[in-house]
């Protein structure tokens, strides 16, 4: 039996053959729910940018299964519910132009190296969905850097546009509100910040994400974003606009809060969030990459089990009820 310890509560994967092997899926109710938060971003970016994001879910979500069961039917153990969650993040992290092979590529890479080879659901120590990102975006970046599109109805009259972080970093102007009803150029899923918001309460009062987790992280990159505004810093970027901009809002809610890759610890998790949002702005401001925060995910992830193992948190002693006297 695999025991996760998250928001303090308890919760288990059963390891035992026999009747779970008979079930082609394991049922994980954490991770259906994440899917429920997503899938009106996924609606959204069909109204968006069309049925390649269809075409794109198919292949994304059938290399995924297939990876994962190829893994895992040598095991005698079903296939996790929570690569369908990795297939969600990772193609609404896709952008509009990004060719089918290289997203196939780039899930495969993900759900194998990012999560299998450590021995699968529960012992990944990266996010698989940024792994397999991360992948073909180094790979390949002229596909996940370059074409972008502003949304249409359908996809049927888009054209390529500047994201607006390329905007900004130019010391153009964007508008606040396509930026908050996500009709501006980014990928799939980024950009509709009033969804994503949704998501984030249902989560929250689901009590499937930690609300530590997103506040520290979006706390700490508004704030940075802020101080390097108002300082003047060379290539920084407007505090308003940069933080609804670019995946930092998607990142927040639904990588880091991760919960297998995230610490367990309170302590761990308010400071495992200001390493993110730190991280995440130092390389999107200074760095070659136009956006930082898949890599400033990593080093989160990197940092996690040591947060849990060096902090100490004072155990909280559960008053006993004295015994009632019993009288003569």
């Amino acid at each position: 039996m695999l025991y996760i310890v998250w928001d303090d509560k308890l919760y288990f994967q059963s390891e035992r053959g026999g009747a779970m092997a008979k079930s082609f899926f394991q049922k994980q109710p954490m991770m259906r729910k994440m899917l429920y938060a997503l899938l009106p971003i996924l609606l959204f970016s069909v109204f968006a940018y069309g049925f390649t994001v269809l075409i794109n879910a198919v292949v994304v979500f059938g290399v995924a299964i297939l990876v994962e069961y190829a893994f895992e039917r040598n095991k005698n153990k079903p296939v996790s519910e929570a690569v369908l969650v990795t297939a969600m993040l990772f193609l609404l992290s896709l952008p509009p132009k990004v060719p089918f092979w290289v997203a196939a590529l780039g899930i495969a890479f993900g759900v194998a190296f990012g999560k299998e080879v450590y021995g699968g659901f529960g012992r990944n120590v990266f996010n698989p969905a940024i792994v397999g990102r991360l992948f073909i975006y180094i790979t390949f970046p002229v596909y996940m850097t370059t074409n972008w599109v502003r949304p249409s109805i359908l996809g049927l009259d888009s054209i390529t546009s500047a994201t607006p972080l390329q905007i900004l970093r130019e010391n153009g102007l964007v508008n606040i509100l396509d930026l908050f009803l996500g009709w501006r150029a980014g990928s799939f899923g980024e950009a509709p910040v009033f969804l994503i918001l949704a998501a984030a309460v249902y989560l929250i009062y689901t009590k499937t994400a930690s609300w530590r987790l997103m506040l520290s992280t979006y706390g700490a990159a508004a704030l940075l974003t802020f101080f390097l505004d108002i300082l003047n810093v060379p290539k920084a970027l407007p505090t308003l606009p940069a933080i609804m901009s670019g995946s930092l809002i998607f990142v927040t809610v639904f990588m880091a809060t991760e919960p297998i890759t995230a610490p367990k610890k309170v302590k761990s998790q308010w400071i495992y969030g200001m390493i993110i949002g730190v991280s995440g702005v130092i390389i999107r401001t200074f760095s070659l990459f136009s956006e930082g925060w898949s890599f400033a995910i990593l080093i989160g992830n990197v940092f996690a089990p040591l947060l849990d193992e060096i902090i100490k948190e004072k155990k909280v002693k559960k008053s006993v009820p004295e015994a009632k006297k019993v009288g003569a």
